[in-house]
C-alpha cells in the first residue's frame, strides 16, 4: 500500500464517502438508548476560527464514541443568523442581509466539512428561514397566551451606534454595548418583555438539578436571578399614595429618616411640590443622561433633590422627607427605598451629604454609637435599641433574631409582609433593527394588540426594503407592510415594526433538531420526548449567562403548556477553554509587533522602538497578529492532525496556547501510525486466529492493548479528558512498534483496537488503514471495545532490589509472590548478591508489588 501519509487526499475521499453512505443520518431505533450531543451553534460569520475546530471536534469525539458504544445519537448543526452584524454589512456593503447570511452559511458548511465533524445536516436549521421563525413566532403567541409576553413603557439602554435597544445583559460592566463598544444611553420607550421573574425561584432552586453543569455557571446563574428575602413595607404620603419599599432589613425600619425614589418613579410628579419642580425636572434629565452603571458606581459622590414632600413611616409614624437620587433604579425592586443612613453605608453618604438625620437602632457589642458622630454606617451585628418592640433582640441578617422578629410584627399590624425579591428582571425583547424575526402582533386603534392568527404565520420578513442608514427599522418605513387589518375586527391597524432580539432564536433550537423538518407542528411531543434532555452540551462561558438561562426559561414555559416533559434542557455542560495565540506586545505603549518584522525570537526586539517585547499567549485576534487560519493548518497538516492537537494541547475546560511545533508533533503521531499500519498490512504474515497459549511477550502486549481500552474509556465517559486519552494511544502506538511478536493475532488485534480506539479523534486516517486491513464496512461502525479483565492481570511484576534506600536494580518475579517469596527472590538475585555478600543484614524492608530493602547493619 502506498507509504507515504497524505492527509489531503485520504480526508476528501472519506467526507465524500461518508456523506454518500448517509453514515451520520440519525438512527431513531428505539430499541438503542439515546444520546443527544450538542454543540452552541455559530453566527454565520463567513469564516471558522480556532475556538470554533475546538468545540466542533469535543462534540464531535463524543458522539462518535457514543455511537460506537451502541448509543442512537443526536449530533445536529444549525446557524444563529440572525442579528445586527448581517444587517450592519448589508448598509456598508449594498447587499441583502439574508444573501450576505446565506452566502456565509455555504462557506462554513464546507469549512466545517474538511474537519470531518459527523454531523446530521438532514437537521440542519437556520433561524433566519421563514420555516423556522414561523415557530418562533409561534412560540411567542404561547407566551402571549399564557400572559407572559407584554408590552410597557420602559426606560431602556439605547445603543447610539447600532440605533436599538439592549437588554441590561448586553450591557457591560462599564456601560457600553456589548457588540459596538458604543456608551449606553437611556430612553423611554414602549417595548416588548417576556416575564421571566415569573419563573425566577423555579430557575434558581432547579439549578440543584444541574449536578452536571460546572458549579460556576451555576454560581454565575444564581448571582443573576440574585433572589433576597426580606420584607414589603408600605409607607404612606399626604396624597393619599403608597410608596411601596422591599427591605431585606426591615428589623431597621425604626432607623429610617428618610426616603429615596428613582428618578424615573411615577410618583414623582405628584409628589413634587411646584417649588421644587424646576430642580426636580432638571436632574431627572441630568439622570436619564446616566446609564445604570454610572448612577450605582462605588464611591460616587451622591447626588439628588427633594421633592417638597414626605411620607410616614409605618412602624413609629414619623414624617420623613421624600428625595430622588440616581442611585435608586426604577428596574431595581419597586424603584424606592427607605433610607437607613446609620446602617447602610450609601444612605449614611447621602444622608452626610445633604445634612439629613441619623438614628441608631442597632448597637454593636462593646460600643455605643451616636448618628451625629459616626464616621460610616454600621451594617454588621449588633443588639436592637430605638426601636419600640424590637428593643434587646439580638440583631443582624445571618444570626440575629431581629429581622424575623420585623416580619413577625409588620404582618401582626399588617404594616407589611415578608416576602423574596430578585435581582432579575423581566427579558426584554424588542429591538428596532429589520433582520429578527417580527413581532407577530398587530395593533388596533379598537381592540389594542392583536396576535396574529397562527394560520398566517410566519410574518414573513419583506424583501423590498431600502437600507440607508442605521436610524429606525426599515419596517417602520414600510407602509405596504405595515399597514393591515386588525385579525380581529377589520379595522385598519399597523403591525408590530420591531423585531424579537436574537437571543429569542437561541432559546429553542436545540427543540427543533429532534424534528427539524416538520411542517405542521413545532415538533411532535413523542419525538421531543424520546431526545431531551440534550445529554451533553458543549460551549463557551460566555454564555453561562444570557443564553443558558433564557434556554431554560423557554423550556420550562413550553414544559407548562404540555408540549414537552423535562424540567431542564441541558444535562451536562462543558465549557471549553479559549484558543490563544502567541503575542508580541511592547509592554510600555501596549502595542502589538506583527511576528513578520521580528528578526530575533529568541530576544524579540521592537522594530520601532528597539525596546524588548513581552511574548504572551491571549485569545486570537487580528489585532493582536495572533490569529491562525483553521484552512491553513488543514491545508498543510491535515484535518486529523488539527483534531488531535486541539484535543491533546489541554483539558477541554482550559485555554488552549497554540504552539506549531505541538501541531508537528501530532502530525508526526499520525505518520508513525500510517507507518505501523503500513509495515503489518505489508508483511502479511499468516497469523493464528487464537490467543492460548501465548508468550509473555504476547502476554504483556495484550496487556498493554487492554490498559489502553480500560484507561481510553474512562478518560472519555466523565469529565472528557481527551489529552490523557490521546496519551493512551500515543503508548499503545509505542507498544506495538516495540513489540517482538509482530506475526501473532495479539499483535493484530493491538493494530485492530490501536485504529477503533483512534477513529473519534482522527477518523479519516483510521478509516484509510481499517479498509488497508482489509475491511469493507466503515470503522465508525465498529463497536467500540470491551476489556478484558483476564488481560490487565500480570504474570510478573518488576521488583526494584535497594540497599540502604538506594536502588541497585530491578528484577522480574511471580505476580502472586508473597511477602515472603518477595524476599527470597530479591536475596537470591545476582543484583542483591553483588551488594550484600559479606555483610550483616540488619532488617529487610517487603513493599508487596513494588520493592525490597536492604538495611544493612
Amino acid at each position: 500500500m502506498e507509504s507515504r501519509y497524505t492527509p489531503a487526499e485520504i480526508e476528501e475521499k472519506w467526507q465524500k464517502d461518508w456523506a454518500e453512505q448517509g453514515l451520520y443520518k440519525t438512527s431513531e431505533d428505539p430499541s438503542k438508548p439515546k444520546f443527544y450531543a450538542l454543540s452552541m451553534f455559530p453566527y454565520p460569520s463567513g469564516n471558522l476560527h480556532m475556538g470554533h475546530v475546538r468545540v466542533y471536534t469535543i462534540v464531535d469525539v463524543i458522539a462518535r464514541i457514543r455511537r460506537m458504544q451502541g448509543y442512537r445519537v443526536l449530533n445536529p448543526m444549525g446557524w444563529d443568523a440572525f442579528g445586527l452584524p448581517a444587517e450592519n454589512a448589508a448598509i456598508e456593503r449594498g447587499i441583502h442581509p439574508a444573501k450576505w447570511t446565506y452566502q456565509n452559511i455555504d462557506q462554513m458548511r464546507q469549512q466545517l466539512d474538511q474537519l470531518g465533524i459527523s454531523f446530521d445536516w438532514e437537521r440542519e436549521v437556520t433561524t433566519c428561514s421563514p420555516d423556522y421563525y414561523r415557530w418562533t413566532q409561534w412560540i411567542f403567541l404561547q407566551f402571549f397566551q399564557a400572559g407572559l409576553a407584554y408590552q410597557k413603557e420602559a426606560t431602556v439602554n439605547w445603543d447610539p451606534i447600532d440605533q436599538t435597544v439592549l437588554a441590561n445583559e448586553q450591557v457591560d460592566s462599564e456601560g457600553r454595548s456589548w457588540r459596538s463598544g458604543a456608551k449606553v444611553e437611556r430612553k423611554q420607550l414602549r417595548q416588548w418583555f417576556l416575564k421571566i421573574t415569573d419563573y425566577a425561584d423555579q430557575l434558581l432552586t432547579d439549578l440543584d438539578q444541574l449536578s452536571g453543569w460546572p458549579e460556576k455557571v451555576r454560581l454565575m446563574q444564581a448571582n443573576w436571578i440574585g433572589k433576597s428575602t426580606g420584607a414589603q413595607v408600605t409607607f404612606t404620603t399626604k396624597t393619599g399614595d403608597a410608596i411601596v419599599v422591599f427591605t431585606t432589613r426591615p428589623d431597621t425600619l425604626w432607623g429610617a429618616t428618610f426616603m429615596v425614589l428613582s428618578p424615573e418613579h411615577p410618583l414623582v410628579e405628584k409628589l413634587t411640590t411646584k417649588k421644587q419642580a424646576k430642580a426636580i425636572k432638571a436632574y431627572q434629565e441630568a439622570a436619564a443622561a446616566k446609564s445604570d452603571i454610572d448612577r450605582t458606581a462605588e464611591g460616587r459622590e451622591k447626588t439628588g433633590v427633594w421633592t417638597g414632600s414626605y411620607a410616614i413611616n409605618p412602624v413609629n409614624e414619623a414624617k420623613i422627607p421624600i428625595w430622588i437620587a440616581d442611585y435608586v433604579l426604577m428596574d431595581y425592586g419597586t424603584g424606592a427605598i427607605m433610607a437607613v443612613p446609620a446602617h447602610d453605608q450609601r444612605d449614611f453618604e447621602f444622608a452626610r451629604q445633604f445634612n439629613l438625620p441619623i438614628q441608631v437602632v442597632v448597637q454593636p457589642e462593646g460600643e455605643t454609637l451616636d448618628g451625629a458622630t459616626m464616621t460610616a454606617a454600621h451594617p454588621g451585628d449588633g443588639v436592637m435599641v430605638n426601636s419600640g418592640p424590637l428593643n434587646g433582640i439580638p440583631a443582624g441578617k445571618e444570626k440575629g433574631q431581629s429581622v424575623e422578629a420585623a416580619i413577625q410584627w409588620l404582618e401582626k399590624h399588617g404594616k407589611g409582609k415578608g416576602t423574596a425579591n430578585y435581582r432579575l428582571r423581566d427579558w426584554l425583547i424588542s429591538r428596532q433593527r429589520y433582520w429578527g424575526a417580527p413581532i407577530p402582533i398587530v395593533h388596533c386603534p379598537q381592540c389594542g394588540a392583536v396576535p396574529v392568527p397562527e394560520t398566517d404565520l410566519p410574518v414573513r420578513l419583506p424583501e423590498d426594503v431600502e437600507f440607508s442608514g442605521r436610524g429606525a427599522s426599515p419596517l417602520a418605513k414600510l407602509d405596504s407592510w405595515m399597514n393591515v387589518p386588525c385579525p380581529t375586527c377589520g379595522t385598519a391597524a399597523r403591525r408590530e415594526t420591531d423585531t424579537m432580539d436574537t437571543f429569542i432564536d437561541s432559546s429553542w433550537y436545540f427543540l427543533r433538531y429532534p424534528d427539524a423538518k416538520n411542517e405542521q407542528q413545532v415538533f411532535d411531543p413523542d419525538k421531543i420526548n424520546s431526545w431531551m434532555p440534550v445529554d451533553q452540551y458543549v460551549g463557551g462561558i460566555e454564555h453561562a449567562i444570557l443564553h443558558l438561562l433564557y434556554s431554560r426559561f423557554f423550556t420550562k414555559v413550553l414544559r407548562d403548556r404540555g408540549l414537552l416533559n423535562c424540567d431542564e434542557p441541558f444535562q451536562r455542560l462543558l465549557t471549553q477553554g479559549m484558543v490563544q495565540g502567541k503575542t508580541y506586545k511592547n509592554p510600555r505603549t501596549g502595542k502589538y509587533v506583527i511576528p513578520a518584522n521580528i528578526t530575533d525570537f529568541a530576544n524579540p526586539i521592537d522594530p520601532e522602538t528597539g525596546e524588548a517585547l513581552e511574548v504572551v499567549y491571549e485569545k486570537m485576534s487580528k489585532s493582536k497578529y495572533n490569529g491562525v487560519a483553521p484552512g491553513d493548518v488543514v491545508n498543510k497538516y491535515g484535518a486529523d492532525t488539527a483534531r488531535m492537537f486541539i484535543l491533546f494541547k489541554a483539558p477541554p475546560e482550559k485555554d488552549l496556547e497554540w504552539d506549531e511545533a505541538d501541531v508537528e508533533g501530532q502530525f508526526r503521531f499520525l505518520n508513525r501510525v500510517w507507518r505501523l499500519v503500513t509495515e503489518f498490512v505489508d508483511r502479511r504474515s499468516p497469523i493464528a486466529d487464537q490467543h492460548s497459549a501465548l508468550s509473555k511477550d504476547e502476554k504483556d502486549l495484550r496487556r498493554a492493548i487492554h490498559i489502553a481500552i480500560k484507561e481510553v474509556t474512562d478518560d472519555l465517559q466523565g469529565d472528557y479528558q481527551f489529552n490523557t486519552a490521546v496519551s493512551e494511544l500515543m503508548k499503545l502506538s509505542n507498544a506495538l512498534t516495540d513489540a517482538s511478536c509482530k506475526d501473532t493475532a495479539v499483535y493484530a488485534e493491538g493494530i485492530r483496537t490501536l485504529l477503533i480506539l483512534l477513529a473519534p479523534f482522527a477518523p479519516h486516517i483510521a478509516e484509510e488503514l481499517w479498509h488497508e486491513l482489509g475491511h469493507t464496512d466503515s470503522i465508525h461502525t465498529q463497536s467500540w471495545p470491551a476489556v478484558d479483565p483476564d488481560a490487565l492481570v500480570a504474570d510478573e511484576i518488576t521488583l526494584v532490589i535497594q540497599v540502604m534506600g538506594k536502588t541497585r536494580g530491578t528484577i522480574q518475579v511471580p505476580a502472586n509472590a508473597d511477602k515472603a517469596a518477595l524476599e527470597q527472590y530479591a536475596r537470591e538475585s545476582e543484583i542483591a548478591r553483588r551488594h550484600i555478600e559479606g555483610k550483616e543484614i540488619k532488617k529487610v524492608i517487603v513493599v508487596p508489588g513494588k520493592l525490597v530493602n536492604f538495611v544493612l547493619g
